[in-house]
């Protein structure tokens, strides 16, 4: 459990020191919020923006930024209790250019057929969960090319993170392989592994 509270910390760390409980002591600067706000401000006039963090506190910082620069949005999370008021907003309102989305709650029944950008703030274990969430904008209806963009803080757990991922996705592509060769290139540490 302490292994678990201590990359989530580290999680949090990479995305801005304010999500740290002694935020006085540490600061609030955030260069993935700075980074984030100036694609936004770039992206805003021509294109529709989705925003995906785990840490809904994280998407409350770029929620006050997005304020403070005047910025219309749609927000959600596992506490929003108008849905399907907020994916309108987002659909129908054209001055709604950015949608902030908690992971969880946007991973699934989402139709965000006016998105063209997707930035992922911070990376998660499982790629399935991260595929989902840039899967909203690829629906029945989408007629632009959606870019994803994941804000990866180098040299760091998020960095560890992706490797993980990929080492996970090529393993299980070799699995699933119709090639049966996979097998007899598997060394007995390898299958082991599997266990």
């Amino acid at each position: 459990m302490h292994i678990l509270q201590g990359l989530t910390k580290l999680r949090q760390i990479c995305n801005s020191l304010a999500l740290l409980s002694d935020q006085e002591f540490y600061g609030n600067d955030s260069a993935k919020i700075i980074e984030l706000l100036t694609q936004i401000n770039n992206l805003k006039n021509q294109h529709k923006i989705l925003v995906f963090s785990q840490f809904v506190e994280m998407l409350e910082l770029v929620k006050t930024e997005l304020d403070k620069s005047n910025i219309p949005y749609a927000y959600l999370t596992g506490k929003t209790k108008d849905r399907e008021e907020q994916v309108r907003l987002f659909q129908e309102e054209d001055e709604v250019r950015v949608f902030l989305i908690s992971l969880k709650a946007g991973g699934t029944g989402l139709n965000l057929t006016q998105a063209e950008y997707v930035f992922l703030i911070d990376p998660w274990w499982n790629p399935a969960v991260e595929n989902q969430a840039i899967d909203r904008a690829h629906r029945i209806g989408q007629k632009n090319k959606v870019i994803a963009v994941r804000l990866i803080i180098p040299n760091t757990i998020e960095e560890k993170i992706l490797n993980l991922q990929q080492k996970k996705k090529k393993l299980a592509e070799d699995l699933v392989s119709i090639d049966q060769n996979v097998f007899k290139s598997l060394s007995k540490d390898d299958l082991l592994d599997l266990v």
